[in-house]
């Protein structure tokens, strides 16, 4: 029988429990812009075509999939976007002449819990045709849905002339995310509930006069359009007895390792929303095929995880597909398929905080399992 061989070539993480703060089921439905009754065949049509999603004024917001040849994707009117969350994104003036606006707003799938902390997310990007950029996005909750015809942004005046409405409002202001026209750029806030909100509105909620902008051209005279997509409201969790990762092993040999434990392998990478495998992960995954090889009683178990942002089901194929990656390395490498398997887990197993850009770098993650039995 084979001896199991120090495992001195991986860099080993355990698990300790930890107090730990996650975040709850997305609330907004549709969040990616996917699910649709009519695919777009012209400007302005987002409240007829769109699932789940409305305009609380009678502004033009427009809906983009690839299934259309008039509002497609990623060449549009105002230039090019690829859909890096799925087929669909929406896209609005948030900056225009006249004090022109325009929204987006949905229904949440409950209404939120008075005193609980939460947090509101989604992906913006700048239209290249834009002339102006803005630096603060606003966003809206309301107990009941908006329905008020103009075509103006829409001020305190507009919004408390409706006496049964209870409104929360917060602006999130970022200093990179307003004029970049390649990348999709996530904004984000954490607020507490009043225990009122049912509806999201988000746009710019200010006159032009009080907008914070900057020209992106010279001689501009048109506006700010940006593109949104993968929207997200969220429950942040209490504490509860969860894990972090502690490194034991750097290079060093390590002979206590146990099999049938869940390990994370070091510099695993991928690129944001991609399963394609960095090269700096191959060479970590070589080590991986080394230990295997020299032991060849074993089974390898894969499983992937991400961080919650987008909907449940496309990270739970993200991560069968970063994990598919995984396994299909080893298999590349010559390690039969009947002693690897693999699963993905989307973001139902965070091991940080979501709420910040480190605790989603850890949550995206490739985890493994060493045993003598294929698990």
């Amino acid at each position: 029988m084979s001896t199991i061989a120090p495992l001195k070539y991986i860099f080993f993480f355990f698990l300790i429990p930890i107090p730990f703060c996650g975040t709850g089921q997305n609330l907004v439905k549709n969040a990616s812009f996917e699910e649709y009754k009519n695919c777009p065949s012209k400007l302005g049509n987002l409240k007829d075509d769109l699932r789940g999603w409305s305009i609380p004024t009678i502004g033009s917001t427009d809906y983009f999939n690839s299934c259309s040849t008039a509002m497609g994707t990623p060449e549009n009117f105002n230039g090019s976007q690829p859909s890096d969350f799925g087929k669909g994104y929406a896209g609005l003036y948030l900056y225009a002449p006249d004090d022109y606006r325009e929204y987006l707003q949905a229904e949440l799938s409950e209404t939120l819990i008075k005193g609980r902390n939460y947090r509101v997310s989604f992906y913006v990007s700048l239209a290249e045709k834009s002339d102006f950029a803005i630096k603060e996005f606003g966003v809206l909750f309301s107990n009941e849905k908006l329905d008020i015809p103009i075509r103006k942004e829409l001020s305190k005046m507009h919004l408390y002339k409706n006496k049964g409405n209870i409104y929360n409002y917060m602006e999130i202001g970022y200093t990179n995310f307003y004029s970049d026209t390649k990348d999709w750029i996530l904004v984000h806030t954490q607020f507490r509930a009043k225990g009122s909100e049912k509806h999201l509105i988000l746009g710019n909620f200010k006159s032009n006069k009080r907008t914070r902008m900057f020209r992106t051209k010279r001689n501009a005279n048109q506006g700010a359009y940006y593109y949104i997509d993968m929207v997200s409201v969220a429950l942040e969790e209490p504490p509860s007895e969860k894990t972090e990762l502690v490194a034991i092993a750097d290079g060093k040999e390590t002979k206590n390792i146990k099999l049938d434990k869940s390990y994370v392998l070091k510099n695993i990478l991928f690129e944001f929303d991609r399963s394609v495998l960095l090269q700096s992960s191959k060479k970590e995954l070589k080590k991986v095929v080394n230990h295997l090889e020299a032991n060849a009683v074993l089974h390898i178990a894969i499983n992937g995880h991400t961080d919650n942002v987008g909907t449940a089901t496309y990270n739970k194929k993200l991560s069968q597909k970063r994990a598919a990656a995984v396994a299909g390395y080893l298999l590349q490498s010559g390690i039969t398929k009947d002693r690897i398997s693999w699963k993905g887990h989307g973001g139902e197993k965070p091991i940080a905080k979501n709420s910040s850009e480190n605790g989603r770098s850890l949550n995206r993650r490739v985890e493994f399992v060493i045993s003598k039995e294929n698990l």
